[in-house]
């Protein structure tokens, strides 16, 4: 019966997604919509809709299932995450306004050259799919796995369906159908959330005060860790990360950014960044907190938890314990945070193609639309591929290792960045790509050797190490006036 309801619930709910776009795109569905939405989207719409976007279904399942692991220590990272959400605002919104940019990449291209322009745009390329496809994946299994297993349906059916899907809602119109689904899917993420602690209090017969005694009393509610240097939980290490993390996974991510430039002006993306960076931290907590509750009430009731933290909420939803309610209600809030968060990353991930590798960005003839709905369709194949190997490696503990992959990836955009914006420096363009490579190897190096003669273990600090090793590379190799 609860495979029959999931299903209704998945028809239900991409029957309104396709609603919603066909009603966006109506009027437009040119590539100045696709890319900007025409510079018309409401910030505080893109505000409320980038939470949704920007916790996916990793969080949804993983942060919940960290708790029993490390206890709520993920907080310190969120609190970092704050602080970089202000350096964007301040620092790199700025800068992609003023220079009227479609691809934000386009700006290495102006400061540093042909060859950096395109070592960017490639570095987000791979760590874009990566990640979309990593998160989108946990998803697609969660549904094989109590639904569509009981069908007998192969896997790659599952995905080839699911992204199919999201093509379908996002390829007339882009970004501008995809910042009005995301504000239906923050509602759906939030509202599930909510819902789930609301049972949860009932089922353990508390109190609101009562539940929030439970939590503060638990070994896990643990937010600090302040002695451990060799820890990755220590609190220097994770704050500093969160705030890094959040410069390039959100300031130097075209995903990301693409909304905020579909703003009006400057001063609203600035609004949006802002107001969006003090709603993404008390959401957090909640999924923290209601790990702890998830912890509390399998130990009341004597049920052996999953060995993986992804498969602890999934079980418990699923099980019937909280009736079919609950199902439907978890069903709605994991597509919805998992689409929020791929829709956008296909929509920029096409993008980034068009704009700079193929040079259509600024054409709206029909010539180029037709390229940007053909790209659009490739980047959907690479996406199936990438799950499809996803699933191959067997691997669902997916939100640590998208922070690593991050570290790697991402480092080489922050030294890009950061030596294009605070010095005027030239390099020898030609040398980029290959700093840009040698960086993360690098860190992997260093990483190694000194876990093997200090036991010192880099966590996700090793993202400031890699722009810092690009930063240096690219200042060292000074260019001839």
């Amino acid at each position: 019966m609860s495979s029959w309801i999931i299903l209704i619930s998945i028809g239900a709910y991409f029957g309104l997604l396709l609603v919603i776009s066909r009603i966006t795109g109506k009027k437009h569905s040119d590539n100045d919509s696709f890319f900007l939405a025409n510079r018309k989207s409401p910030w505080y719409i893109v505000a409320f809709g980038m939470v949704g976007a920007s916790l996916s279904g990793v969080t949804f399942v993983s942060v919940p299932g960290l708790v029993r692991q490390i206890d709520m220590t993920y907080m310190q990272m969120v609190f970092g995450f704050f602080f970089g959400y202000i350096v964007v605002a301040k620092i790199l919104l700025p800068v992609y306004y003023r220079q009227n940019l479609i691809s934000i990449y386009s700006y290495l291209e102006k400061r540093i050259g042909k060859y950096g322009y395109k070592t960017g745009a490639s570095f987000f390329l791979l760590s874009k799919l990566v990640g979309a496809a990593s998160r989108l994946y946990l998803v697609v299994w969660i549904l094989q796995t109590y639904v569509f297993d009981q069908w007998r349906i192969p896997f790659a059916v599952t995905v080839v369906i699911s992204v199919l899907l999201i093509w379908l809602y996002t390829y007339r119109s882009g970004i501008k159908t995809v910042v009005w689904t995301d504000l239906l899917q923050t509602f759906c993420l939030i509202g599930t959330l909510f819902a789930i602690l609301w049972q949860m209090k009932n089922l353990m017969g508390l109190e609101i005060s009562g539940m929030i005694q439970t939590i503060s009393q638990s070994q896990h509610f643990r937010i600090f860790e302040w002695n451990d240097w060799i820890s990755k939980q220590h609190f220097v290490k994770q704050f500093l990360s969160g705030v890094f993390i959040t410069i390039v996974m959100t300031g130097l991510d075209q995903d990301m950014m693409q909304k905020n430039l579909s703003c009006r002006n400057l001063k609203d993306a600035q609004k949006n960044m802002y107001w969006y960076g003090i709603a993404f931290t008390p959401i957090n907590f909640l999924f923290l907190c209601l790990g702890v509750l998830l912890v509390v009430f399998a130990s009341q009731i004597q049920i052996e938890l999953p060995t993986s933290g992804d498969d602890i909420l999934p079980m418990l939803c699923t099980s019937g314990l909280w009736g079919h309610s609950i199902v439907v209600l978890f069903t709605i809030g994991i597509i919805a945070a998992s689409l929020s968060s791929a829709d956008s990353a296909l929509i920029a991930l096409t993008t980034s193609f068009c704009v700079d590798f193929l040079q259509t960005g600024k054409e709206n003839t029909t010539k180029a639309k037709k390229i940007r709905m053909n790209v659009h369709v490739f980047m959907s194949v690479l996406f199936i591929l990438t799950i499809l190997i996803f699933h191959s490696l067997n691997s669902r503990s997916l939100i640590d290792a998208i922070y690593t992959i991050a570290s790697y990836t991402y480092g080489p955009l922050l030294g890009l960045f950061a030596f294009g914006i605070f010095t005027k420096r030239r390099t020898k363009d030609h040398l980029t790509p290959f700093i840009c490579i040698a960086s993360p190897v690098i860190c992997f190096l260093i990483n190694h050797y000194i876990y093997r003669l200090t036991g010192y273990l880099f966590g996700y600090e090793l993202l400031i190490l890699n722009g810092m090793i690009t930063f240096a590379g690219l200042f060292v190799c000074k260019a001839k006036k």
